[in-house]
């Protein structure tokens, strides 16, 4: 299956038939382990989604600037590989397709940078009077903004880190006799 998506095949023109024939084994095969196509669709999707980045735990900052950093990436990622581009592209039109990427990737990542914020609040890094939710969005959709809906945005390496000083240190101009 990954095979046609990277050819730009639209799912609705993937038969199990036509998986099975690229594959070069028989129909019984696939269905053997995939009760569909759109079932191995969410398997392709678990195979080209990069691991979850390992965090350094010493701050908070430095956690949310891995994560955002691992956003960055696949960006990156996305606009040079056809078949990542295709594959979110299916995905929009297959709301079922959708809450499984939903499930199994983008929930549990959310759950990540949820868990830094909290971490962050409880150690007094972040004010413990915001809305942890509301930081979640603030952090994470400015590159996913960047990085997914605008594909001639630049993405320099800093970014990442670039964005996290923004939130964390605010839009405010610096106190008096804090460095500039």
């Amino acid at each position: 299956m990954a095979v046609l998506l990277e050819q730009g095949v639209p799912l609705g023109d993937i038969s199990i038939e036509r998986i099975a024939r690229t594959a070069g084994v028989g129909k019984a095969t696939i269905y053997r382990r995939w009760a569909d196509k759109e079932e191995l669709f969410v398997d392709v999707l678990r195979d080209i989604e990069p691991p979850d980045p390992d965090l350094p735990g010493t701050s908070a900052r430095d956690d949310l600037v891995v994560m955002l950093e691992s956003v960055r990436l696949r960006g990156l990622a996305q606009r040079s590989s056809a078949l990542l581009y295709n594959v979110r592209a299916q995905m929009k039109s297959h709301p079922r397709l959708w809450d499984a990427y939903v499930a199994t990737v983008i929930d549990p990542r959310r759950a990540t940078v949820l868990e830094i914020l909290r971490r962050g609040v409880a150690l007094g890094e972040i004010r413990g009077d915001l809305d942890i939710d509301l930081l979640n969005d603030l952090l994470v959709g400015p590159m996913l903004v960047r990085a997914v809906m605008r594909p001639d945005a630049p993405l320099p390496g800093d970014l990442a880190e670039r964005m996290v000083t923004a939130v964390l240190e605010g839009l405010g101009p610096p106190s008096p006799g804090a460095p500039s």
